[in-house]
């Protein structure tokens, strides 16, 4: 128990770390950007006065480091700043946009995982049999597919062909319309799940064979016991941990994505935020989506590497 402990406290103090990075990275890499935000909020035809007087309010003519501080003291607040000529706040925009990935970063990962483990269990099983080849010649061609070049061929086939599918419109609440939402989001989140289904399917399959060639299998199965029952209680939870190790970093993957996503979908997400912002110059936008982007990684990864410590009792002990 008290390595475990150690473990977790290991991750939880570097996880402010990470953040204090992230958030150094952000904010001066935008500070280089050449965009004056008092421009893009007041516009072009703004007088100097206006935009200097803009520049005094909002800290603008501060040193740097200055404005890092006091970036540092809102984002600790919940303040992102505010963007436009309405000066409409970061915070609110992205607590109505960031549901909208995490949801559709949540289906494509659904669905990933179910049919990654389905094939690639098959294929470990029946390797180097026609099950297998035929597996490991879709799970090659998955993984060379683009997301955003099958996003346009499935709106192409099942939205203006069969018209079975909705491209665009409103997205449901999945509460008060489970088939509406469902029907919205399955081509967005199978188009950004299908190179993660590759990857994990051969990663999947690399391991399940592994394991599937150790002494305690051949023993099990000599001793009488199913084949079902020794790969679903000990293969299949011992060829985890690879993948597991995979998904994490596919996690990045999949929140990226389901940004590009959003915009070929027209989901109202972080993506069509993002967008919003760098046409409209709006600095403090892009930077606050940005941040909360990098945080959901992080985040994410941190609660994959307290699954690692579930999966396999054994990293425990290190």
């Amino acid at each position: 128990m008290s390595n475990l402990l150690r473990l977790i406290g290991r991750r939880l103090i570097a996880l402010p770390i990470m953040i204090i990075g992230v958030t150094i990275l952000v904010f001066f890499l935008m500070a280089l950007s050449p965009i004056d935000q008092a421009y893009s909020v007041l516009g072009e035809n703004a007088s100097e006065a206006q935009v200097q007087q803009y520049r005094e309010e909002h800290g603008l003519n501060d040193p740097v480091l200055v404005q890092y501080g006091n970036f540092m003291v809102g984002l600790v607040q919940g303040d992102l700043g505010t963007y436009g000529a309405n000066s409409a706040s970061v915070a609110d925009r992205i607590a109505s946009a960031l549901p909208v990935t995490l949801q559709l970063t949540f289906m494509g990962l659904i669905i990933a995982v179910v049919l990654a483990v389905i094939l690639g269990v098959i294929s470990a099983l029946y390797r180097d049999r026609w099950p297998d080849q035929v597996i490991r010649i879709f799970s090659i061609a998955f993984i060379a597919t683009p997301s955003f070049w099958l996003a346009v061929l499935l709106i192409l086939l099942f939205s203006s062909m069969l018209q079975l599918l909705p491209a665009s419109g409103p997205l449901p609440s999945f509460t008060s319309d489970p088939g509406g939402w469902m029907a919205r989001m399955a081509m967005p989140a199978f188009a950004l799940a299908v190179p993660v289904i590759g990857q994990l399917t051969r990663v999947i399959r690399t391991s399940m064979v592994e394991e599937l060639d150790k002494d305690y299998v051949r023993t099990a199965l000599g001793a009488g016991i199913p084949k079902g029952i020794v790969v679903a209680r000990n293969v299949l939870r011992n060829a985890l941990i690879t993948p597991v190790t995979v998904l994490g970093l596919r996690i990045g993957y999949l929140i990226g994505g389901a940004v590009v996503i959003e915009v070929i979908f027209n989901l109202p997400g972080m993506g069509m935020a993002i967008i919003s912002g760098i046409q409209s110059n709006y600095t403090m936008l892009v930077q606050g989506v940005v941040l909360c982007v990098a945080f959901t990684f992080i985040i994410i990864n941190i609660i994959v590497d307290m699954l690692y410590i579930l999966i396999d009792p054994r990293i425990r002990t290190v």
